[in-house]
């Protein structure tokens, strides 16, 4: 609801639904039926496959919106009906999307695709590496750092912190050198020498990993799974997640667990800050 004072004094309230431009081919109930509570909500073809998939602490609001969006009109041009999805709470909204939009590859939803190749910067040794969730376990391992999508990616964020922070080419793995012989940041003097013996691997490793601190994985904190639990307009729910994977509510499914970037990102500073409520199974 609205509110605002009119200009003879008088407080007016108004619902949101009153003041959007309504496309005509959705069903009215459609909008009739969405709460003002946390959820998810589909908007389909005439054939019921989802062409976008959304997540809100008021569902209601949230999609009248879309109509008032102009950069929303093909979308709603390929929609046919709405749906929704009450979740406990904010979290449990962002999971059931996140899972939803993996599974559908709705049209219109640019974020949340599944990831083909997702790598990280490992410094298990003194080198840093590139490994692949395909052959490591992200939730588990130690020292990682960095989530990407290719090792492009991967190569080029490790190569810009080499460069600001004045670190070795060669003893990274970006260059390849003759033994002894200097890298071409040592030749500019922007390397400690780790290339030539100057620096020792070990000191320059320890630079490395202090370089890539603000990207270090957080590893999952707890010994197995856990429920976060969430309550709204008298919908309590337990979203159950286990080493960074959503596991759906209340009971888990039987699907392998697998470290899922959206669910890290969505949950990993929220666990950090102590705020979610949460039950250890």
């Amino acid at each position: 609801m609205r509110t605002h004072v009119n200009s003879v004094g008088l407080l007016v309230v108004s619902d949101p639904v009153l003041n959007f431009s309504y496309p005509a081919h959705i069903p009215r109930e459609c909008i009739d039926a969405l709460p003002s509570l946390p959820g998810i909500y589909i908007f389909r073809d005439a054939a019921g496959k989802p062409v976008y998939i959304g997540k809100s602490v008021n569902i209601r609001t949230r999609v009248l919106s879309h109509m008032r969006t102009a950069e929303e009109m093909q979308m709603l041009a390929r929609a046919a009906t709405i749906d929704f999805e009450r979740t406990g709470g904010e979290i449990g909204a962002l999971l059931r999307e996140s899972e939803l939009v993996k599974r559908h590859q709705p049209v219109f939803n640019s974020k949340l695709r599944r990831l083909r190749e997702m790598c990280s910067i490992s410094m298990a040794g003194e080198m840093p590496e590139i490994v692949f969730a395909r052959d490591v376990d992200f939730a588990l391992a130690e020292q990682l750092y960095g989530l990407f999508g290719s090792k492009k990616a991967a190569i080029e964020t490790l190569r810009d912190v080499v460069h600001v922070r004045g670190l070795c080419t060669v003893a990274t793995g970006l260059e390849k050198s003759a033994p002894g012989r200097p890298c071409f940041a040592r030749q500019v003097a922007r390397c400690k020498g780790a290339c030539t013996g100057e620096e020792s691997p070990a000191d320059h490793a320890a630079r490395v990993r202090l370089a890539l601190e603000p990207l270090r994985v957080t590893r999952w904190p707890f010994a197995g799974a856990v429920a976060i639990v969430e309550e709204s307009g008298g919908l309590r729910q337990r979203a159950i997640v286990d080493r960074w994977c959503y596991l759906g509510v209340d009971k888990p499914h039987s699907a392998a667990v697998k470290f899922d970037i959206d669910v890290y990102n969505i949950l990993v500073r929220p666990l950090q800050s102590g705020v979610l409520r949460i039950e250890e199974l």
